[in-house]
């Protein structure tokens, strides 16, 4: 309990200092560090499942992007009067709106389906594979093949998904103007405040009996099964739960780079966001964090100074880190904090 307090306190913190940020920073900088954190909500359910609960997932761009398209699909249909369709489909031949697209007109239905849509999605496909005891390598293969499909139908469905170019050109979104001055501040504090509640919400799950029984599944899944638990349910809720937030995280991120796209939800993303979190310490909240913005700045920087060299660079740090710092930048932190105690 005094752990979990004491990392309340420490979060709280933070997000202080950081709701500064919009004061100090320019617009590209702020834009940057909101778009990179709302991709660290995405890296605290990877710690979840990852980390604590041994679920390696190689898809979780397949639920960045359904919440992604959620609301992307809600901004398009904003500023359309009754009876139009958003101009990709109008080029693709469509003179009427979908009947699936039509209730992400509504705010409220956008909104709840941005995190229930990749959480029961999740749930289902979680339920079909741990039910049937896969797991380890086998799953994260599959989990791999599923961001594959995935891209590959938001790809092939041009005309009602945007194919390439994904979604894009957005407005307003619930009636803030996205082209006005304050609205770069307004999301950026937004995306601070749910990534807030996010780490509180996972840090409060991990330190309650789910999360002790979740690492214990990790640690001996065949002997909590022998013990009367059903292992599988605690896989399940881990990776709905993560699900949820990579949704959240796509919709904060869509908002602020202005697209969502299938380059963001394929094999590639997915693989990234994974060493994001192995380079920051995979059971380590805050490690995800500073290892998601660490990574992703410094990606940022390679990619302006020398474009082809930024897939070289992350392969050769994420190497160097699992072979010589397993517990990533949280591992060495705390071994320089016991030091300086001692």
């Amino acid at each position: 309990m005094f752990r979990l307090k004491r990392q309340f306190v420490v979060a709280a913190g933070v997000a202080g200092v950081a709701a500064f940020a919009p004061f100090v920073l320019g617009g590209y900088d702020l834009n940057l560090l909101a778009r990179f954190l709302a991709l660290s909500l995405l890296a605290l359910g990877i710690v979840l499942t990852w980390g604590h609960g041994g679920i390696l997932s190689l898809g979780q761009g397949v639920f960045f992007g359904l919440g992604g398209y959620a609301l992307a699909m809600h901004m398009k249909l904003t500023p359309l009067a009754p009876g139009e369709v958003p101009d990709f489909m109008m080029l693709g031949g469509l003179e009427a709106l979908p009947a699936w697209w039509v209730p992400f007109g509504n705010p409220g239905f956008a909104l709840l389906a941005v995190v229930l849509v990749p959480g029961i999605v999740a749930a289902l496909f979680a339920w079909s594979v741990f039910g049937r005891r896969v797991g380890g390598t086998y799953f994260a293969l599959i989990t791999q093949a599923l961001a594959l499909a995935f891209a590959t139908l938001l790809v092939s469905a041009q005309e009602t998904t945007g194919g390439f170019n994904g979604l894009t050109d957005f407005q307003v979104v619930l009636g803030l103007d996205l082209n006005g001055a304050e609205a770069g501040r307004t999301l950026y504090w937004v995306t601070l405040l749910v990534l807030a509640l996010g780490w509180a919400g996972v840090a409060a799950l991990l330190a309650s009996r789910f999360g002790t029984m979740l690492r214990a599944v990790r640690d001996g899944e065949n002997r909590v099964r022998f013990l009367g638990h059903d292992a599988a349910a605690y896989k399940i809720i881990a990776f709905a739960v993560a699900a949820m937030l990579a949704g959240a995280a796509g919709a904060l991120f869509t908002l602020h780079a202005g697209v969502i796209s299938p380059a963001m939800v394929g094999v590639v993303p997915s693989i990234e966001m994974v060493i994001w979190v192995a380079i920051g310490g995979r059971t380590s909240l805050a490690g995800a964090i500073a290892g998601t913005l660490a990574v992703n700045f410094a990606r940022d920087a390679i990619s302006s100074a020398f474009p082809d060299l930024r897939p070289y660079a992350l392969g050769l740090l994420f190497i160097l880190v699992v072979t010589l710092l397993p517990g990533g930048l949280a591992e060495l932190l705390a071994a320089r904090f016991r030091k300086v105690a001692r």
